[in-house]
């Protein structure tokens, strides 16, 4: 079987929950539309470089006396451990995006007084 492709991306569909969420919590909390559509602005601009930069990309040089079983035993271990590491930066990354927009959307309040 060939690789599989997600239409949209996972990329796509986090932002697009985000965005959604955002703007479902602000409209429920008495937000104005300039207020809202600012603070989706935010978290999107944030969201799309953060996302951007966990896309890990490296060589690793193997002896040529490795076998295949072995090649393949230490490709799935790396693949594991980033995939680990992607996920546990991931979160960490939401969190402190989620209190950049909240700071974002303060000084944006603050800009209309």
């Amino acid at each position: 079987m060939g690789d599989v492709l997600e239409f949209p991306s996972r990329q796509a569909q986090g932002l697009a929950f985000l965005d959604r969420q955002i703007r479902d919590l602000l409209t429920a909390k008495g937000a104005d539309e300039a207020l809202v559509d600012h603070a989706a602005s935010q978290l999107n601009r944030i969201y799309t470089r953060i996302t951007n930069a966990q896309q890990y990309q490296f060589t690793v040089r193997l002896p040529d006396a490795i076998s295949e079983t072995e090649r393949q035993a230490l490709q799935s271990d790396i693949e594991t451990g980033l995939e680990q590491l992607r996920r546990d930066n991931h979160r960490l990354l939401v969190e402190l995006v989620a209190e950049l927009v909240l700071a974002e959307m303060k000084g944006f309040e603050l800009s209309r007084r």
